[in-house]
């Protein structure tokens, strides 16, 4: 009776599947088909199949553009590496009460926009601006380091929104790293060096390569962080498809270019789950793949 009354009724995950079929999979498939159409008119679309939009990614100019968003995105990935997992890793060995006040302190920005926050950067980087002056007060640098609208300040925006997003799954992974098996290696003669690149960075590892893909992936379309910070010197893919999209109004194109962006996305999220199962590990962004 009771197996035939769930029978009969409608499944609670129902609401779900219909929301993920009107607004995330419905989306894909039309942006997908519009990459095979081609533009007609100002604003119109012709349903003709082509394969024009994929040849023109090919072309210098725009082969170019994601070869810069790639390095932007390694460049940035690498630094936000570097800063985040020590920090994430040395916050999860501090003691509770200082374990929290970190935490709010990594939390509080996000109270506020981050379009407000980047424009704070503006501040820090015009010419005579508080980093020159507290340089040129150190006696470092003697005329303004013009910083604003260039390559340094992109990456320094994006090290800026993407690294707590570094820090919080090193610190997940380090939180429940088992201290007793650092402290083993220790007795058996391991120095502090050894202990943390045999021990601790390997149990830590899915954290770090959460970390990565949840700074890498984003990377490659912040494009507000590139218009903000860099003015037309630096055009990442998702400044070329809002071109697209509002100036040359070339929908079909803007399709074609975000169906690459997000072939190249599955692949790094693919390339990610190979890894950790090659570890032993499933990473703690199993549920992504």
């Amino acid at each position: 009776m009771k197996g035939r009354l769930h029978g009969g009724s409608v499944s609670p995950a129902l609401p779900l599947y219909l929301f993920t079929l009107a607004f995330i999979l419905g989306p894909l498939i039309y942006m997908t088909a519009l990459s095979f159409m081609h533009r007609e008119g100002a604003w119109g679309v012709a349903a003709e199949f082509t394969l024009r939009n994929y040849r023109r990614i090919g072309i210098p100019e725009y082969a170019g553009t994601f070869i810069q968003s790639i390095k932007l995105a390694l460049i940035s990935t690498a630094m936000v590496i570097v800063m985040g997992y020590p920090f994430g890793y040395f916050m999860a060995r501090l003691d509770k009460s200082w374990r929290n006040r970190v935490m709010l302190l990594l939390i509080i920005p996000f109270w506020t926009s981050s379009l407000m926050r980047l424009y704070g950067w503006i501040i820090v980087f015009r010419a005579n601006g508080p980093l020159d002056a507290f340089l040129t007060h150190l006696r470092i640098i003697k005329e303004p380091l013009r910083l604003l609208y260039s390559y340094p300040a992109v990456v320094t925006g994006m090290i800026y929104a993407l690294l707590p997003f570094m820090i919080y799954p090193v610190y997940a992974s380090a939180e429940k790293l088992d201290r007793e098996l650092v402290e083993a290696a220790r007795d058996l003669g391991a120095s502090p060096v050894r202990a943390f690149l045999t021990v601790s960075l390997p149990l830590t590892m899915p954290g770090l390569f959460s970390g990565v893909v949840l700074t890498f992936v984003p990377s490659m379309g912040l494009f507000f962080i590139a218009d903000i910070l860099g003015g037309n010197k630096v055009v990442l893919v998702g400044n070329l498809i809002q071109e697209q999209l509002m100036k040359a109004h070339d929908w079909p194109f803007a399709a074609a270019l975000s169906v690459v962006l997000m072939a190249m996305t599955c692949i790094f999220i693919y390339l990610y789950h190979r890894i950790s199962r090659a570890l032993g590990g499933g990473g703690d962004l199993e549920g992504l793949v």
